[in-house]
């Protein structure tokens, strides 16, 4: 396990230590993690904390209102919590289409489906927590009550959605959203101090009724009224009726490590796909043009793929144990040659996101990613709450032959996905990529990063990145050489230099070694990561 202490490292250095450790991309969550830890706290009770601090400390990615997923490896056992929510059963192809949409809308109010997340907070405390669920987002409570600076990657974020906003979202429903992030009539600036009463007041409540008001009582009435007053289709009923889903994860191995993810209806098995398909490949060599090309390759296929079967399981024309077979990963691999392809389908066998990780001396670690979905969601917060509301149904396929097609009460495909790694029966530890269709692509990049390269965790994350945007065209970090750059256009791939690393997901990183117990900790340089240690 050359990995867990490999020397290199391009831009920051491994963090090390023994009794606790979280990885988030906000210092401040960071230590709202740690300092639950030193409360009593054990890794279950850290991951909420951090999590509903960042919905505080970072809403250009997440929100009370978002979705959740979470791997949890508890007692020598890995658990899979699967938080993401359905769409309203009054939300029909047919409803869609009366107003006059062709496809969901990205913002407003028809993509909005039932929030997770607090569901998922209230799960994961009343099964694993050691502390109560208010303990928890205390720290996240005081960050809404006192305020707190922004940084210039926040700020930037902020200015991006305000700017946006402003144009396009000049009707009723979209006054709350101003309200609460832009009360001064601007976005705030670096070094401001933002604040928000309201989203202090609703985790509140969550904590001292276990979510239970979120789902039944004050917030559903609040959220009903305030859907059937503006022409939304969320009621209280569809919110009653949640509940977030224990689910078995699913694995593949590769370089004998097995690499967990959620099953659908996340896409975290594209990430396993493309694995499967490359190990079929020659032996990677390090920066290695014929490696990448064959990596990116693999993942073509395999997001290709994810993108036309993978919704809820009991909708999927294929299996997940067939797009996860040797059978299936030696025919995708079949089709690789020397030069870039415009992947179509596999044909079918007959018949805005936030990401943290957590780890406690007891051996329990905790890898969680929440997301409102392309920044602040569907743009909609229901007024004096701070909630705002995800668009996940912007996902549904209007089609009615498509496996992701919208059905009233369904899951939607969906981007985000929490990833852990095992060898012999051992937690490793947890690791993930934010960032949209980017995630199952960075997942990818850091597990080969470090297996196939044995790359540190802070080695593994700031390696220079790739991205598959469609057909031939690849989109690679400033950082990539340009030897590569070249070499790549050669092999025929549409390859354009990104000037700007945002695009490229926010990773973390927590490696346990199996022997010792050490923690090894990376995080992500291409925004405000840390690496909180105890």
């Amino acid at each position: 396990m050359d990995y867990l202490n490999h020397p290199f490292s391009s831009k920051r250095h491994t963090i090390f230590a023994k009794k606790g450790m979280v990885a988030t991309s906000q210092p401040l969550a960071a230590q709202a993690g740690i300092d639950i830890l030193k409360k009593g706290g054990n890794a279950i009770d850290a991951a909420i904390a951090t999590a509903a601090a960042l919905t505080v400390l970072e809403p250009t990615s997440n929100g009370i209102g978002g979705d959740a997923f979470a791997l949890v490896w508890v007692n020598d056992k890995l658990h899979g919590l699967n938080s993401s929510g359905p769409s309203p059963d009054a939300l029909t192809i047919e409803a869609v289409k009366a107003l006059g949409h062709e496809k969901i809308p990205i913002h407003g109010l028809v993509p909005v489906t039932v929030p997770g997340v607090p569901g998922a907070w209230a799960e994961l405390s009343q099964k694993f927590g050691k502390l109560s669920l208010l303990e928890a987002l205390q720290p996240a409570i005081d960050y809404a009550e006192e305020g707190y600076p922004l940084t210039p990657v926040l700020s930037k974020y902020w200015e991006k959605a305000y700017t946006s906003f402003k144009k396009s979202h000049k009707t009723k429903e979209f006054e709350a959203w101003f309200d609460t992030f832009a009360p001064e009539g601007k976005a705030p600036a670096v070094g401001e101090v933002w604040k928000s009463p309201d989203h202090a007041e609703t985790l509140r409540k969550i904590g001292e009724t276990n979510a239970k008001d979120f789902y039944e009582g004050t917030f559903a009435d609040k959220i009903d009224v305030f859907m059937r007053k503006h022409g939304g289709f969320l009621r209280k009923e569809d919110l009653s009726r949640f509940k977030p889903e224990w689910v078995d994860p699913i694995a593949t191995t590769y370089k004998d490590h097995q690499v967990w993810e959620i099953p659908p209806n996340g896409q975290g098995m594209v990430t396993q796909m493309a694995l499967n398909i490359f190990s079929q490949l020659d032996t990677p060599e390090w920066h290695s043009a014929k490696t990448f090309h064959q990596q990116i390759e693999s993942m073509k296929l395999a997001y290709t793929d994810g993108q036309a079967y993978i919704t809820e399981q009991k909708d999927m024309p294929v299996s997940v144990e067939h797009l996860l077979s040797d059978e299936y990963a030696k025919k995708r691999a079949a089709v690789i040659s020397d030069t870039a392809i415009d992947p179509v389908p596999y044909e079918l066998p007959a018949g805005g996101t936030v990401y943290l990780a957590t780890a406690d001396e007891e051996g329990n670690m905790v890898s969680f990613i929440q997301s409102n979905y392309m920044g602040f969601g569907s743009g909609i917060v229901i007024p004096g709450t701070g909630i705002g509301l995800q668009n996940r149904g912007a996902d549904f396929s209007l089609d009615e032959n498509h496996p992701n097609v919208l059905r009233p009460g369904k899951k939607t495909f969906h981007t985000i996905i929490p990833g852990f790694l095992t060898k012999d029966g051992k937690a490793i530890g947890p690791f993930g990529v934010m960032g949209g269709y980017m995630q199952p692509q960075g997942h990818f990049q850091v597990v080969t990063n470090t297996l196939d390269f044995l790359l540190n965790p802070q080695a593994a994350l700031d390696a220079p990145r790739w991205q598959w945007i469609g057909g031939k065209k690849i989109h690679v970090e400033s950082e990539f050489p340009n030897y590569l750059v070249q070499a790549l256009q050669r092999k025929g791939h549409d390859l354009e230099v990104m000037p700007d690393g945002g695009t490229f997901g926010r990773g973390q990183i927590i490696w346990r070694n199996p022997e010792t117990g050490v923690l090894a900790g990376g995080t992500e340089s291409r925004t405000d990561g840390a690496v909180a240690a105890w």
